[in-house]
């Protein structure tokens, strides 16, 4: 039996890449631009032995605005952006819908819970989902994961703590392990 392991979900439009402005989206490979000291905080969480899976809403698939073909190539630029800074993912989830179609795209659950049961040594109650929407707190909430926002402004949010960036986020949640591997990150009161 193998030991159980801690997941860091991570969204992907604005916590690892830049965000495309409202109302519009990443629909080719070189639209994907990393933010900075994103893929060293990916590489830090590979290091610390988390299991990283990138969970992400892609409402332009339901839209017809690109294929999954198109998020496929975009997810493989991210892998090599990624590994550029040795760094990887070990899962990514996408939810193809648009709003209210489905379970899986966040505030649902869905893509998490999917990732549980692939990967039955992961314990989402000690796991961790970091965002910068809202809607990746909710889903987190609702899988029974810490939740991190990030915002580089003060922001009111259900998250269990607020960090500026990904690399910010990424020091928290290795700093919450104790020398022994368990969980120390407490939910912020």
């Amino acid at each position: 039996m193998s030991a159980i392991r801690r997941a860091v979900f991570l969204d992907r439009d604005g916590t690892l890449n830049v965000k495309a402005p409202d109302g519009e989206y990443i629909t080719s490979p070189a639209g994907l631009r990393l933010l900075p000291g994103a893929a060293d905080a990916v590489r830090q969480l590979n290091e610390a032995g988390l299991f990283v899976a990138v969970v992400t809403n892609q409402r332009g698939i339901a839209r017809g605005l690109l294929s999954l073909h198109a998020h496929a190539q975009i997810m493989t630029r991210l892998a090599v952006l990624l590994a550029q800074h040795g760094a990887h993912v070990d899962a990514a989830y996408a939810c193809p819908h648009d709003t209210g179609t489905c379970d899986c795209r966040k505030p649902a659950p869905g893509l998490l819970l999917r990732a549980a049961g692939e990967h039955p040594d992961l314990d989402l109650r000690q796991s961790v989902i970091v965002g910068d929407a809202e809607s990746d707190v909710e889903a987190g909430l609702r899988a029974g994961t810490w939740t991190i926002r990030l915002s580089a402004i003060p922001v009111g949010s259900r998250a269990d703590h607020v960090a500026r960036d990904l690399p910010a986020a990424a020091s928290l949640v290795i700093g919450a392990q104790d020398s022994h591997g368990r969980d120390r990150l407490a939910r912020v009161s």
